[in-house]
């Protein structure tokens, strides 16, 4: 099992959008994104696409195309983004029934989503605590 890397890359992709508009830049382009977080300008277009509808960035089509922040990174948290881009439960139970005749087979999901319920609200707690103009801040302050 592996983790997944799409909230780091969402929001790699605000913070750098967010520093190049205070630059004085209008819009980003995903390619120019893409290289920043070292990945294929697609995997940067899907996840701007999830952000666009969850209202987080806008698109702008044509001459001078590419994307911007539909807000303040002030005004976006890890939970916000976390929310655009993994919509459903941090775990999940397993994809068919597990043996109800067995004890263990019976009593395990009860006991895990009591277990990774509390997880996830200490996680979506968490999250909601961080702006993306914090975690830019802390880009910012990391040394090179």
């Amino acid at each position: 099992m592996s983790a997944n890397s799409r909230l780091t890359i969402a929001a790699h992709a605000l913070a750098w959008i967010g520093l190049y508009q205070r630059q004085g830049h209008e819009v980003a382009t995903s390619e120019q994104i893409a290289t920043s977080a070292n990945t294929n300008p697609v995997v940067i277009r899907r996840l701007l696409g999830e952000l666009r509808r969850a209202g987080l960035v806008e698109s702008r089509r044509g001459v001078g195309a590419g994307w911007s922040l539909a807000r303040e990174l002030e005004s976006m948290t890890l939970l916000d983004v976390y929310e655009a881009v993994e919509p459903g439960p941090l775990f999940a139970m397993h994809r068919a029934t597990p043996d109800q005749e067995c004890v263990v087979g019976h009593g395990i999901q009860p006991a895990m989503q009591s277990i990774y319920q509390g997880i996830e609200e200490t996680v979506r707690h968490e999250l909601a605590r961080v702006t993306l103009a914090n975690v830019l801040q802390d880009v910012l302050a990391t040394p090179r």
